[in-house]
């Protein structure tokens, strides 16, 4: 959505991207599964609600792992590292 919008430019098509990224060591794809829909709504603090972002919040949160994002709402969440 953030590519036909506009406001994420890649060099290639979003498969293609994808299909490159996914064959980087350090890098996995992770399904959104039960656990992280159920805890996405009990996130600690104050968020916002989107629950996309709340699912990737969620995600990070249980992987310990910092998030790459220029997202100011999710940078403000305390909950959760970011990097950017």
């Amino acid at each position: 959505m953030l590519v036909e919008r506009g406001r994420l430019v890649l060099t290639m098509d979003v498969d293609a991207w994808l299909a490159t990224v996914a064959k980087i060591d350090v890098v996995r794809f992770l399904p959104v599964d039960a656990g992280i829909a159920v805890k996405s709504v009990n996130l600690p603090g104050d968020f916002h609600k989107d629950p996309a972002d709340r699912m990737i919040v969620t995600t990070a949160r249980m992987l310990a792992a910092p998030l790459v994002t220029r997202d100011e709402k999710i940078r403000a969440y305390p909950h959760v590292r970011t990097i950017w």
